[in-house]
């Protein structure tokens, strides 16, 4: 197994609730015939994000067992729904990519054909594409109703707002013009980032509601999952859930009955494969499943796009976010097209584009 230490530098900071990140650091994983028990080269990203995945240095550390050990080709099952796996799913993200990589690889197809048989979902269309959305920041009102009058005019059908930084009333005067700004038939998503408390939350979907937002994601804390199930079931809006996803596995939340809509992220998870097996699980539940990344670089955001593609008739995910790195791995294979991206025909995940990185 090849290991190579990468670096990528953020267009602005990234703040987290115990640091400010400016640049995010992680490794790319290898993997050869000749070498690793695989079928072909495949190739793999691992990008922990401390606080959401393990430390850079406990991703290394397992990284570097997994090879001093052998690659295990059979430790890429997708069985368990626990976050995290082994408290390192941005290290198995990575070697499990690899493999997915060339197996896809070794059968000429893409990487979303073979997760989508994986878990028993029909097949892709061979012009297969995701919708996405555009995120709107926390900034004032005219800065935000500015940044989505942009992203319309962009091709995004589907519109996320942050939010729960200011009182309650400033986030509603935004949402309103916003909704005024794009008209009706522009989806509209609050994200709160767990800020609000349960008195809040109540006004603010109620109110939200009545705006015509689609779904609030992550209003209460993440360990408030009674609080999730209690909006829920008051107020005439979907709730999403992200961190609580992190908190308490997938599973917890899908029999807590706190979700309409579960965010998933796959170096959070653990890995594609188990990114849309829990897709899986959460549609035969009556749930929606989106898919977004967690400001990851082209290999791990590409894979994304094939792991939402394997999900039937996907609602707009969270996977522009490659604008947010000043530097990347590669020219994007898989870029923002008119609020959608192709999925690269493949093999794998990109063919060969990204081997360079890896294999000299």
């Amino acid at each position: 197994m090849r290991l190579t230490a990468v670096s990528l530098e953020l267009d602005s900071p990234l703040r987290t609730a115990s640091a400010e990140i400016l640049e995010r650091e992680g490794w790319l994983v290898g993997l050869e015939p000749d070498a690793d028990d695989v079928p072909a080269r495949g190739v793999g990203e691992a990008m922990p994000l401390p606080g959401w995945t393990e430390s850079a240095a406990t991703c290394e550390a397992a990284l570097t067992t997994a090879d001093d050990d052998g690659f295990d080709a059979g430790s890429g099952a997708a069985s368990d729904a626990r976050i995290p796996d082994a408290d390192t799913p941005a290290a198995r993200h990575g070697v499990t990519l690899a493999r997915a990589d060339a197996i896809a690889r070794a059968d000429d197809r893409r990487l979303t054909d073979h997760l989508a048989e994986s878990v028993g979902f029909p097949a892709p269309s061979p012009a297969t594409s995701v919708p996405v959305n555009a995120t709107v920041g926390e900034g004032s009102t005219a800065a935000a109703t500015r940044a989505a009058s942009r992203a319309v005019e962009d091709g995004y059908e589907a519109l996320k707002l942050k939010a729960g930084s200011r009182p309650l009333a400033d986030d509603l005067d935004r949402v309103r013009a916003v909704r005024r700004e794009v008209g009706p038939a522009v989806e509209i998503r609050v994200d709160a980032n767990g800020a609000w408390d349960r008195g809040t939350a109540r006004r603010a979907l109620d109110a939200m509601a009545d705006i015509g937002v689609s779904y609030v994601e992550q209003p209460l804390p993440a360990s408030d999952l009674k609080g999730h199930v209690d909006l829920r079931n008051e107020l005439p809006i979907d709730v999403a859930l992200d961190e609580s996803v992190r908190e308490f596995g997938v599973d917890r939340v899908l029999e807590s009955g706190a979700a309409d809509v579960i965010i998933y992220k796959p170096m959070v998870l653990g890995g594609v494969d188990r990114t849309v097996e829990a897709a899986r699980r959460a549609r035969d539940a009556g749930v929606e499943p989106i898919v977004t990344t967690t400001i990851d670089g082209a290999v791990a955001r590409t894979a994304a796009v094939h792991a939402a593609a394997a999900i039937p008739e996907v609602r707009p995910c969270g996977l522009a976010t490659g604008s947010l790195l000043r530097t990347d791995l590669v020219a994007d294979p898989a870029p923002v097209e008119r609020g959608a991206i192709d999925v690269p025909e493949g093999p794998g995940i990109a063919g060969d584009a990204f081997d360079d990185r890896v294999f000299e």
